[in-house]
């Protein structure tokens, strides 16, 4: 079976102010451009090989993704169901709030005005299984959210609703995935 590499967005100003983005459209600082031109760079450094890169119609994993087309010469294109979960209510709020995080406990109730994790499982599973299926004869890079990070992440490995709370990947990290 083949594989796939997913790397997150880089840095954004509410990242560094520790607020949740879900699904507003906030752009990258600085410093989270020149974190996508050097996730590029190790890309190419590491041999990292990949037939496209699919992309979240969200800003920063756009210019991300955009970045490290660039770079590496990987043709780029935007993967609507990439698109980070719409938290509703909680965007712009902390992301340690003690009220967003029992609320992240509820996995079929959207976010008023929101979108319920298991709607997001759903799409990002979705999206997965076509992946695999042309796996064998096509690599991709997604370049998104670390909401999206989660539900990847889930879709390999049983977690506990608190492992899947916790668990995240830095900005422009590069993850690899077997199938």
């Amino acid at each position: 079976m083949g594989h796939f590499y997913f790397v997150r967005h880089g840095q954004t100003v509410w990242n560094v102010e520790n607020k949740i983005c879900g699904a507003t459209d906030i752009e990258l600082t600085e410093f989270g451009h020149q974190q996508a031109i050097e996730t590029g760079k190790k890309i190419l450094a590491e041999g990292i090989t990949a037939d496209e890169i699919l992309y979240s119609p969200l800003i920063r994993a756009r210019d991300t993704a955009m970045h490290i087309s660039e770079v590496t010469g990987i043709p780029a294109r935007v993967e609507p169901r990439l698109i980070e979960q719409n938290f509703g209510k909680w965007e712009s709020t902390p992301r340690d709030g003690a009220e967003f995080r029992k609320a992240k406990e509820f996995f079929a109730c959207s976010h008023e005005g929101g979108e319920s994790t298991l709607r997001l499982a759903q799409r990002i599973y979705n999206l997965l299984d076509e992946i695999k299926e042309k796996s064998e004869e096509k690599t991709y890079i997604l370049v998104a959210h670390n909401g999206i990070a989660r539900v990847v992440q889930s879709y390999f490995t049983d977690m506990t609703n608190e492992e899947y709370a916790a668990f995240g990947v830095k900005n422009c990290a590069v993850v690899r995935y077997d199938f």
